[in-house]
């Protein structure tokens, strides 16, 4: 059977949605009308359709689902699959579990191709933005070994590491850029409203001003005469740095000078890396062939620059290179990860020790993470007391010097 999805209205005038199976679209209309519903719309819940478009097919044309919502999923097929469920109840089971109602149209999608005698990797394939490479690669490991429970369960704790990482990072930029917004807020309210006060006052003097307090009043005169163009000239900016990073080689080189960056340069580095040995990890521990782990695990790496050395080792490694010589000669991964690489590979354990490198390397990261929380916000602070302290001494200055004259 097929799944549908289906729009109807109740006996308030109500409109319902759901998912519905059955061998055809009369069918499910058929049994809507024996629960007393009016059937508006019945579609093929893996197809499109007019006006009414499938909530699975809104999948396949960029969205995606959240990390917690896909943990929660993977995490309930692990469950079932381990209970001795068939994949086809497993599904039906997830689906009617969910609350959300594309998610339930997917899921019943994915169940009717698998009842169709495709694999459960090859369905979830038809929903790359919701399942990426990783998830369906590992899904296809686990199909071929007999163990999709434990693959499952991976699965849902990588996704569930990868998005509390992720969480931690955001919250973690919240303060400084907090402290960055107040700062350019702060300084251009003294340099539009109360910088040009105070010029009215020497205005009138017809001292000499020093050469800082002549620097701040005319950048407070352009601040207040030119602000609009001020405003344009960042939006151009935008626009075109923009336009120039869609280009792939200014990504490649802009993405490359990243890494090259004090402090966020360790840190974009530390992120993928990290991102890498997890990924790679997770694959080969479920039994993907090592080069297609690390084409897989290279690809989800978010920086284009590292996405090419990966690229270039992973094809060192299919020509027989060993993948502690291959990364070594990539750059950018740390002298640690290496070593135990290499000792995975000489004692014939490289699944072992390459989930030992993912944890050390997630170690290394949250560590960093905390050290960079602890520098940033106090270096925000001294350099907006700096900017501070110059428009404090730029008023002052000819202050002091009237009070010398008139002494």
């Amino acid at each position: 059977m097929a799944a549908f999805n289906y729009v109807a209205l109740d006996t308030n005038g109500k409109q319902t949605k759901g998912v519905l199976e059955g061998d055809s679209q009369r069918q499910v209309r058929q049994f809507l009308r024996d629960k007393g519903l009016v059937p508006l719309s019945v579609d093929a819940a893996t197809k499109s359709s007019g006006t009414h478009k499938s909530l699975t097919f809104s999948f396949k044309l960029g969205q995606s689902i959240s990390a917690r919502d896909l943990a929660l999923l993977t995490r309930q097929m692990a469950t079932l699959v381990q209970a001795g469920l068939p994949i086809g109840d497993v599904l039906t089971a997830v689906a009617q579990q969910t609350e959300k109602p594309r998610i339930q149209s997917m899921m019943m999608a994915v169940r009717s191709k698998v009842l169709e005698g495709y694999t459960l990797a090859n369905s979830l394939g038809e929903f790359p933005r919701a399942f990426p490479d990783l998830y369906r690669a590992t899904v296809a490991a686990g199909e071929h070994s007999g163990h999709l429970d434990l693959v499952l369960n991976r699965l849902a704790d990588y996704t569930e590491t990868s998005k509390e990482t992720k969480q931690k990072i955001q919250g973690a930029m919240v303060y400084p850029i907090f402290l960055v917004v107040f700062s350019v807020l702060i300084v251009t309210l003294l340099m539009i409203k109360v910088v040009p006060n105070v010029v009215e006052v020497f205005s009138g003097t017809g001292q000499e001003l020093p050469g800082i307090t002549q620097a701040l009043i005319s950048t407070s005169d352009f601040f207040v005469n030119w602000w609009w163009l001020v405003l344009c000239l960042i939006v151009v900016l935008v626009v075109a740095v923009k336009s120039l990073l869609q280009r792939p080689a200014m990504a490649l080189a802009w993405h490359k000078k990243i890494l090259s960056l004090p402090l966020f340069g360790k840190l974009a580095c530390n992120i993928n890396t990290s991102r890498f040995a997890s990924t790679l990890s997770i694959l080969t521990s479920s039994g993907v062939p090592l080069v297609e782990a690390m084409h897989i695990a290279g690809e989800v790496m978010a920086n284009r620059w590292l996405q090419t050395r990966v690229r270039e080792a992973t094809q060192k490694v299919s020509e027989g290179t060993s993948l502690r010589n291959a990364l070594q000669h990539a750059g950018y991964f740390p002298p640690m990860m290496l070593h135990m690489i290499a000792s995975g590979e000489s004692t014939g354990e490289l699944d072992t020790m390459l989930s030992r490198v993912a944890a050390s390397q997630e170690q290394d990261l949250q560590a960093f993470i905390a050290i960079t929380i602890s520098i940033l916000p106090p270096l925000l602070l001294v350099m907006m007391a700096g900017v501070v302290l110059t428009i404090v001494l730029a008023i002052l200055l000819p202050i002091i010097q009237m009070n010398n004259l008139v002494a």
